[in-house]
């Protein structure tokens, strides 16, 4: 792919145009691309968008925004730890499950173990919450911050095993920047 002329055109136009921080400038990568493509394109859009922006909501929705906008997943938003709960916040999708307890469902399960869990099948997955019938398969990435999760990226599909190793990996690099989001705005 990286030979490909449009491709190369592509990430062109990605590199001139990230730097205007500006949400109309937001170039989603053609879904011609493979995914690892696509996260190479979308990654250097949320550090533009968030560089400069000190309030953490307006982040927080951009990049959810932009994550929905590049693969059109059924769901993506993020739940923050509030006490023994994951409170909803920012999200883009289907209306949602408003609160989730401590161990309960795929988010509540990656708090609770703090890794990242890939569910091929959420209907194989003991304890699954339905917040939308639609969801077939999801990824949950917790965001720990001093050794704590304080919040979890939930990301649902309406097709069975959507999320990979590649998911998880660039992902996991959304992930340090709402890490350093975060560090930033509540240390």
């Amino acid at each position: 792919m990286q030979g490909d002329n449009s491709y190369n055109r592509l990430c062109r136009i990605v590199k001139i145009n990230i730097f205007a921080s500006m949400a109309e400038e937001l170039i989603i990568a053609s879904k011609e691309l493979g995914k690892e493509e696509q996260y190479k394109v979308m990654l250097p859009q949320v550090e533009a968008l968030v560089k400069g922006e000190t309030d953490f909501i307006a982040n927080i929705s951009n990049i959810v925004a932009i994550i929905k906008s590049t693969f059109n997943h059924l769901w993506v938003g993020v739940y923050f730890v509030k006490a023994e709960e994951l409170v909803l916040g920012p999200f883009q999708g289907p209306v949602a499950c408003t609160r989730i307890f401590y161990g309960k469902g795929v988010c509540g399960k990656a708090w609770m173990e703090g890794r990242v869990i890939i569910v091929p099948n959420v209907d194989e997955f003991p304890g699954h919450i339905a917040c939308s019938s639609l969801s077939k398969s999801e990824i949950v990435l917790p965001v720990i911050v001093d050794d704590r999760v304080r919040m979890v990226l939930d990301i649902d599909s309406d097709a069975l095993n959507s999320f990979d190793e590649i998911d998880a990996v660039y992902l996991s690099k959304v992930i340090s920047i709402i890490q350093t989001l975060y560090k930033e705005s509540f240390a």
